[in-house]
């Protein structure tokens, strides 16, 4: 498999195209180091209990994911820079603009601090790993000039999967009420950076 479409740095990530993806990348700092290091030891403990058992690990896999989406969503550590209308218009902007070039996207939500986003794969486009590190490394220089700061902005690592066959409408669901579950509105049309194509 070409490392343009699989690659790994904490976790393994896998992104063929035609797949519809689930991505989530972080602001850097969101999350205590000791927090990210307890999920990432339970989830290669998952990894190496279910190596064998796929549907077992890819469950293993989604309670993983959510015990780290609760801890983003409580914001009670690091930085909320997408909790300013500027900021967060630029990455709402520039997840626009790859759309029908870098990727077909599905949905996304920008929380305080972090980034849910669905995009469909296109068979011609540039590997999406690519597309990600275009779209990450211009939001990051661009809110970093914004914000009159240096250092990083996003954290290196994202989390992403592929959506199995039937799941695609629980995912969308999942994306667009994060700010629900959040506490931050009661309804998710309510969340001024919330996407859901039509």
């Amino acid at each position: 498999m070409s490392d343009l479409i699989s690659y790994e740095r904490n976790l393994p990530h896998r992104l063929p195209p035609g797949e519809v993806v689930f991505l989530t990348f972080r602001l850097a700092g969101s999350l205590p180091r000791t927090v990210v290091e307890q999920l990432q030891a339970e989830i290669e403990l998952a990894r190496q209990r279910f190596e064998l058992e796929p549907a077992q690990l890819y469950e293993a896999q989604k309670r993983y994911f959510g015990r780290f989406d609760a801890q983003l969503n409580k914001g009670e550590y690091g930085p909320m820079y997408l909790r300013q209308p500027a900021i967060a218009e630029l990455v709402a902007e520039s997840l626009r603009y790859f759309d029908g070039t870098g990727y077909d996207l599905r949905c996304y939500c920008l929380m305080p601090n972090h980034v849910h986003l669905v995009v469909r794969i296109l068979e011609d486009a540039p590997p999406l790993v690519k597309t990600l590190q275009r779209l990450k490394s211009y939001t990051a220089t661009q809110a970093n000039k914004l914000l009159e700061r240096s250092g990083p902005f996003w954290q290196a690592e994202s989390y992403d999967y592929v959506i199995r066959k039937g799941e695609l409408e629980q995912v969308l669901a999942y994306v667009v009420e994060n700010p629900v579950k959040a506490g931050l509105v009661e309804d998710w049309g309510q969340w001024r950076y919330t996407y859901w194509a039509v």
